[in-house]
């Protein structure tokens, strides 16, 4: 396994219960990358900080909840765009939606606990604009899954996103700094 590779849907999953944190991996995804694209720490404690709960442990190294941070981050500064988002395989289209949706509500958690005041660009500030939208909508049960090319080009509108918020608030000022 390559350190940008993200973890299984079902090793994040059994990880999460051993810690008993209450989430779905979407949900610790989402946080985790909310958390580093508004330029929180890339720490080995991280659900503590993007659960907001600091009796939460940190995983054991290695474990599938470490992996899970050290993938995200390494894909979020990949310069060749090689973001992923956790989400269930194999699934029908209103489970995989129902996840993507749950992941855009807990980015937006963990970006929020992160982003400090970080000033957001014109593009970023539409980027956020459309992940509340996204983590607002609702999945329709009698769904036949015809939208599965639609879910597909939501998915890729978001990893682009994502980055972009990356880019304005975690990105940018390690440039900045680098040039002063």
């Amino acid at each position: 396994m390559s350190e940008t590779e993200l973890p299984s849907w079902t090793d994040v999953g059994a990880a999460s219960e051993r810690l008993a944190l209450a989430s779905s991996p979407a949900e610790l995804h989402g946080a985790l990358c909310g958390w580093l694209a508004a330029g929180g720490a890339d720490t080995a404690a991280w659900p503590a900080l993007v659960m907001a709960d600091p009796g939460l442990p940190a995983p054991q190294p290695d474990d599938a909840l470490d992996r899970l941070r050290v993938a995200s981050a390494a894909q979020l500064g990949d310069p060749d765009f090689g973001f992923q988002l956790l989400l269930p395989e194999g699934e029908k289209t209103v489970v995989r939606a129902a996840a993507l949706f749950a992941w855009c509500r807990a980015f937006l958690g963990g970006f929020g606990l992160a982003v400090d005041g970080k000033p957001l660009s014109e593009e970023g500030q539409e980027a956020l604009r459309d992940l509340a939208n996204l983590g607002a909508a609702q999945v329709d049960e009698n769904d036949d899954g015809s939208d599965e090319d639609a879910l597909v080009e939501i998915e890729e509108y978001l990893r682009m996103a994502v980055l972009l918020l990356h880019a304005d608030c975690a990105l940018g000022p390690q440039h900045r700094q680098r040039l002063h």
